[in-house]
């Protein structure tokens, strides 16, 4: 192979990512799902779809219980989280609710029938809608610091070997300068956001009265990585991001960059505990007079641990959007015995 062919089938990372990703025979078309390659807060434990099944109803409460209330589910996988809020809902709620799950794949067999799976998001919905580590696979262009001190775009090879493009310019080089300024230091990365900052406007769009929220690995302006995140997620381990559709490809959310106005980013740790899962051990006098109940608090409570622990689940990043009614009120604080 010449040198010239070689760089002829090189990409941009974020052209490269979504080949492997959505095309024919790409990642998240394959027949396993996700959930063969890697675990997200929705198959850690049951608690975290009765928690958005609260969220839900809240939002019923706060609408004035419409006559029909939709919740969506984005990139919803083989639907287990739009399965597990329909099944966690109260049955005053549960008879007005309607599921959507939005995803790339075909339908799953055995899906619960009161879910309609739909390649986009429905427009003008009245609830919720849920993105639980969906932006983290919106592609993105990554961009790494010569030199001479200046942004390249990273390009990328099917087998995973990158060289340096053209510098970063245009609506690309603004984005960088707003919200991911890199020093002049050779060997410096970051990811260019923009893509996913569209997305989710897009998608909170599509909300006509209710919530949207999207759940990821995140990070801030005050703490961007120095090397960037991008990463790959292959049988449950983490991998060496290959763009041949053979792992799933990942990189943290700017979430602060994604907020609309009237957007609210907070920790999992802190969204869960207002919506009563902290991961408090029940009380040891329930063991003498209710030892079942106690065994299955104790496990629920292990579960609730998981999902808000410092430096896993409990840090990612809850961006709250809602539209035509208060966030005020959602999302209070619940206090430790009445978790129980």
């Amino acid at each position: 192979m010449t040198q010239e062919e070689s760089v002829s089938e090189l990409l941009g990372w974020r052209a490269a990512t979504e080949a492997a990703l959505y095309g024919p025979g790409g990642f998240y078309r394959r027949p396993e799902g996700p959930g063969a390659h890697f675990r997200t807060s929705v198959h850690a434990s049951a608690l975290f779809a009765e928690a958005v099944a609260r969220l839900l109803c809240r939002i019923d409460e706060a609408l004035g219980r419409p006559e029909t209330l939709d919740f969506v589910d984005m990139a919803a996988g083989r639907g287990e989280l739009a399965a597990g809020v329909l099944a966690a809902l109260p049955g005053s709620v549960a008879s007005r609710a309607r599921g959507y799950a939005v995803e790339v794949a075909a339908r799953p067999e055995g899906l619960d029938h009161r879910i309609e799976w739909l390649p986009e998001p429905p427009v003008g919905i009245t609830g919720l809608l849920f993105a639980n580590e969906w932006l983290d696979n919106v592609p993105v262009d990554v961009v790494e610091v010569d030199s001479a001190g200046v942004p390249r775009l990273v390009l990328v090879g099917p087998d995973g070997h990158e060289r340096l493009g053209e510098p970063v310019s245009g609506a690309a080089a603004r984005w960088l300068a707003r919200w991911w300024p890199l020093p002049a230091e050779e060997g410096l990365r970051a990811e260019i956001g923009a893509p996913r900052d569209e997305a989710w406007a897009s998608a909170a769009a599509t909300v006509g009265r209710g919530l949207a929220v999207a759940v990821d690995y995140a990070h801030t302006a005050g703490s961007r990585p120095l090397f960037g995140t991008l990463t790959g997620f292959r049988e449950g381990r983490e991998t060496t991001p290959v763009p041949d559709g053979s792992c799933d490809i990942t990189a943290h959310v700017a979430l602060d960059a994604c907020a609309l106005p009237g957007g609210r980013v907070l920790s999992q740790r802190e969204a869960l505990r207002t919506l009563g899962i902290s991961g408090a051990r029940p009380p040891l006098a329930l063991a003498s007079t209710r030892p079942a109940a106690y065994v299955r608090a104790l496990a629920r409570a292990g579960e609730a641990a998981e999902l808000t622990a410092a430096g896993g689940l409990g840090d990612f990043g809850w961006l709250l959007q809602p539209v035509g009614t208060p966030l005020a009120g959602l999302l209070v604080d619940v206090p430790d015995h009445e978790e129980q």
